[in-house]
């Protein structure tokens, strides 16, 4: 479908393609309204906090993106591009959405279950890196890298199916006992009519979002930027920008834990469900070459850190000062990224 749209862009004017793009960015936006608003009717008919639905239904929704791209990317016989993938996401949901966020409006943090999946998030980056490294080569990782075994892939997915158990058992021990008096004018819906609308929410996002990047991306290559420095920082944007819509969308609403549990969902999730789901695709496993071990996977396990860091040093919101400390890293990692993979 990916090569279909970047195919009908490509015979596309400049200006019409320029109209789009400012089509798929509203069409998005609305998406992203439509899914914060269902969301929050959710929380009120189910009595669970935001944060949770967030970290569970929002982010399986709005990580699929990740997965089909890593996923197909492994059957076509590029898994590095697929383990690139499921990293690239995690340093862009961690440090560009997460930063974003936090600088724009400090979100609120609900101390206990954000201490514990903000532990799951970090502890599942250093099980990608770990399951990478070949030891029997571990020295020479930084020369001649490593790769995520098959096996590995199907120990990822039996681990998310636990994750996706233990997250509906929270749901009952985080029950909201009591939510904003101003929310309840929303009303509750009944069952099928929310899932219809979580459904166009997640077509509008996903879809308005596979154009859009397809349209940056050929723009930029009419303009004459190089499409090596195009692939190694558009994928994983793009793939990103469903969960980066809705967590603006959720701050802007006055939803920040919504937007903080979509992100370090989207991390457990880009591990355990898009790396994992590659990974069994392939007898060979993904491959990760040398810049992983030498740029990627330390910015991944540096942004997670912090992003553990900033929730057990704030109190009640997200301190300002680590969404700046998480902007920075994630526009260091992609300057640097551009020395290790413009061959």
């Amino acid at each position: 479908m990916d090569t279909w749209i970047y195919q009908q862009m490509g015979t596309l004017h400049l200006p019409a393609l320029c109209l789009i793009i400012a089509v798929s960015i509203y069409i998005l936006s609305k998406g992203a309204d439509l899914l914060v608003e269902e969301t929050v009717t959710v929380s009120l008919r189910w009595g669970v906090p935001r944060f949770m639905i967030g970290a569970t239904v929002v982010s399986l929704g709005t990580t699929f993106p990740e997965a089909a791209v890593s996923v197909w990317a492994a059957v076509k016989g590029h898994p590095g591009i697929a383990l690139g993938n499921a990293v690239g996401s995690v340093i862009c949901g961690t440090g560009l959405v997460l930063g974003l966020v936090t600088a724009i409006s400090p979100p609120p943090l609900q101390r206990g279950i954000v201490d514990r999946l903000g532990r799951l998030q970090l502890a599942g980056g250093f099980l990608l890196v770990f399951s990478c490294i070949p030891f029997r080569f571990a020295g020479n990782i930084f020369k001649s890298g490593g790769a995520l075994p098959r096996h590995m892939g199907f120990v990822y997915l039996l681990l998310l199916m636990i994750y996706l158990w233990v997250s509906i058992r929270w749901f009952k021990d985080e029950t909201a006992k009591a939510e904003d008096p101003a929310l309840q004018s929303l009303g509750l819906s009944s069952g099928g009519w929310i899932v219809m609308r979580f459904a166009a929410a997640f077509v509008m996002i996903l879809l308005s979002a596979r154009v859009l990047i397809s349209g940056v991306q050929d723009i930029a290559i009419r303009i004459g930027v190089p499409e090596s420095i195009i692939s190694a920082t558009l994928v994983a944007f793009g793939t990103s920008l469903p969960e980066l819509a809705t967590a603006v969308t959720a701050v802007r609403k006055g939803h920040g834990d919504l937007a903080v549990g979509n992100v370090i969902g989207a991390n457990i999730l880009n591990v355990l469900f898009v790396a994992g789901a590659a990974a069994s695709m392939t007898s060979g496993g993904l491959a990760a070459p040398a810049p992983f071990f030498q740029v990627l996977f330390p910015a991944m396990l540096f942004v997670l850190a912090v992003c553990w860091v900033g929730v057990n040093y704030s109190k009640t919101k997200l301190r300002r000062s680590f969404g700046f400390i998480l902007l920075a890293a994630y526009i260091l990692t992609t300057t640097v990224s551009y020395s290790f993979f413009r061959l």
